[in-house]
């Protein structure tokens, strides 16, 4: 006969045991969510970006408006990136804010690490902010290095157990405010991959930008909301706000997206200049998957004729499963007659896109779920036609690089292909 206290324990064990796998069941859904991407809807063609109602309402629309009196300069891959950024570190007067999402090891972290960590020594207020998930590979002694010298170090969201339910938001963010005059936004990340001038596979491509006038502003203020989040510590003063002369002649806006705070500010943003197009849509983008309210506003535009080049990476990838997702999607768009092109020579990280030749935006954010729903973005709208023209100058250069596929070699994938890429494209909302 079993003993009584035997099957109370047994009883208790499997009581416990069921709590614990509902309590991961429940986290594992809540971030699996993409956070209200249902809520979504059409946006109809009602003007072109040539419009001015095009300008007024994307003013309105976003809590950050227009500034005129900006100048943005493009920086093409490693080789023109870090030289920039490094630079305007080693001139800051007063304070460096530094928000990213990949910091590794390698020489460039280290030159990083110590160029931070000697600003810190002269007196200067340096704060960076570096989300978990994309610090793991990051050599811990580089952090000593900055601290020991005063650099205020947090890391975005660490796993606690009070947090588990949104492990699943990351900040993405780019974002280098110096002094309060001089950013830096894009796509790039402090690793050695992004080194050199993506001669090669282990040169990758990127477009970042420095920015001057007084939409670094909202730059601050972007960095200043997730600090607050990650420090409790608010910024405020002339430090980090000082009065901003014009720096040239380019309109910009900043938008960000909040999973957090219900945003997707980012998503509405884009399909708003989709729907406005009416010549050519140029999509440069390290990662595509498209949800389908998306591909809709795609096939609509090419339905009014609007031409559409996607560029994305080929083999040479750091997500392999994310473009195999990617390809699922693409049958609607090649039939509509959007040209779909992979860049050949190595990893295609950068992430813009250019609606006629009027407006651009660039940034941290990427053309799939993880972007629209799940990650804090930052991203610079661009309303200068001059600055749109050097945009489809870099991404035409990159298209004689590409290949383009074609919907024949699309359906003709060999059938482990179909059935990987319909696996993966099951995952669609967290990619």
């Amino acid at each position: 006969m079993t003993n009584p206290r035997k099957r109370w324990w047994r009883r208790a064990l499997w009581i416990a045991g069921a709590l614990v796998a509902g309590a991961v069941a429940t986290i594992v859904v809540l971030n699996m969510s993409n956070g209200g991407a249902n809520n979504r809807a059409m946006i109809e063609h009602s003007f072109s970006t040539a419009d001015p109602q095009f300008v007024r309402t994307m003013n309105g629309t976003f809590s950050t408006g227009i500034i005129a009196g900006n100048r943005v300069e493009t920086l093409l891959n490693g080789d023109e990136i870090f030289p920039s950024m490094l630079a305007a570190i080693r001139e800051a007067r007063e304070t460096i804010n530094f928000e990213t999402y990949i910091y590794w090891d390698g020489m460039i972290a280290e030159e990083f690490a110590a160029t931070l960590a000697a600003r810190a020594r002269e007196g200067l207020e340096v704060r960076v902010l570096i989300d978990w998930v994309g610090s793991q590979p990051m050599d811990p002694e580089l952090i000593t290095m900055m601290t020991d010298a005063g650099v205020r170090f947090e890391r975005f969201r660490p796993l606690r157990w009070y947090n588990v339910d949104r492990i699943n938001n990351r900040t993405h963010r780019k974002l280098l405010v110096v002094d309060g005059r001089v950013g830096f936004t894009g796509g790039v990340g402090i690793a050695d991959k992004w080194l050199g001038d993506a001669r090669g596979p282990h040169e990758w491509r990127e477009n970042h930008y420095r920015i001057e006038g007084p939409v670094v502003a909202q730059m601050q203020a972007a960095f200043a909301e997730n600090w607050r989040k990650a420090a409790r510590e608010v910024l405020t003063g002339d430090r980090f706000y000082p009065e901003l002369a014009q720096a040239g002649g380019i309109a910009v806006q900043l938008v960000k997206s909040a999973a957090m705070q219900g945003s997707q500010d980012i998503h509405q943003m884009l399909m708003m200049a989709i729907a406005s197009s009416t010549e050519h849509i140029r999509i440069g983008m390290a990662y595509f998957v498209p949800d389908d309210h998306s591909i809709a506003h795609l096939i609509q535009a090419r339905q009014r004729g609007v031409e559409i080049d996607i560029l994305v990476p080929n083999e040479h990838t750091d997500a392999d499963v994310v473009r195999k997702a990617s390809r699922h999607f693409w049958g609607g768009l090649l039939r509509a007659g959007v040209r779909i092109h992979e860049f050949q020579p190595t990893m295609y990280h950068s992430k813009f896109v250019v609606v006629d030749d009027r407006w651009v935006t660039l940034g941290s954010a990427n053309f799939d779920e993880r972007s629209f729903s799940l990650n804090d973005e930052a991203n610079l709208n661009v309303y200068d036609e001059a600055f749109a023209r050097e945009q489809i100058r870099v991404f035409d250069e990159d298209l004689t690089r590409a290949r383009q596929i074609t919907l024949e070699e699309w359906e003709n994938r060999p059938l482990h292909d179909r059935a990987r890429d319909y696996f993966w494209s099951w995952w669609r909302p967290q990619f």
